[in-house]
């Protein structure tokens, strides 16, 4: 796995800088605490309101039919031929509807980083997401761990250390810690996006994530909106 992401999409269109597989084991035997990006977490951040955003957004998608989503954890690794076809396929339904990827570190946080620049218009707040995420799914088991086919307390201590790769059972915790919908714009051949619905919807933020070939997830915007001009 190592040279995967590395040497073989060298002459993509993936950013060397944001490929999760070269990646995949930087902080994976740290901690919550092991990576200081100079936060305070002791407050609780105020998600930003980006509501006429996520209205633009899903005007360009309302015509599609989301599939359901059903929390489970990480699967298998595609093979290189089959990662790089999905990212083609996932940059070509991002152009069809005028989005843009702000795109984040693939370190293994990178779901937590593009939820991070999601709410709070930066990625560098992805340590506090993670623990609202485990703050979530320790208090709520009975929500989630009949998707973890492991020791659920197994599962909270993976889960809990930077640099271990967010799941769709985390992306769940999301939706409802924060009570917020996430849709998903995908590279899977049958599936453009996916719809994540809380338990109980707290606002009316929408928050959009691109997710490559269940590798890796990187923060959409509109084409042409200021907070995507960097990319």
């Amino acid at each position: 796995m190592e040279g995967y992401g590395e040497k073989s999409f060298q002459d993509s269109t993936v950013d060397p800088s944001h490929s999760p597989l070269s990646n995949y084991y930087l902080g994976h035997e740290g901690g919550l605490g092991d990576t200081d990006d100079g936060q305070d977490h002791s407050c609780t951040l105020e998600i930003t309101d980006e509501s006429v955003l996520d209205g633009e957004v899903e005007k360009r998608l309302y015509q599609l039919n989301p599939v359901p989503h059903v929390p489970r954890i990480n699967e298998g690794i595609p093979s290189v031929d089959e990662a790089t076809l999905d990212h083609q396929r996932l940059l070509d339904r991002l152009q069809l509807y005028d989005l843009v990827e702000h795109k984040v570190l693939g370190d293994g946080n990178c779901q937590f980083r593009a939820l991070s620049d999601q709410f709070y218009q930066i990625p560098e707040h992805h340590i506090f997401v993670r623990q609202q995420v485990i703050n979530q799914l320790r208090a709520h088991p009975e929500m989630y761990e009949g998707y973890v086919p492991m020791d659920y307390g197994e599962y909270l201590e993976r889960m809990s250390r930077s640099g271990e790769w967010g799941d769709h059972v985390t992306l769940q915790a999301v939706a409802d810690s924060y009570g917020v919908k996430v849709l998903l714009i995908t590279s899977f051949e049958d599936t453009c996006y996916i719809e994540l619905l809380p338990k109980d919807q707290k606002s009316k933020r929408v928050i959009y994530l691109s997710f490559w070939a269940e590798v890796h997830y990187n923060s959409i915007y509109p084409r042409g909106d200021q907070l995507s001009s960097d990319i």
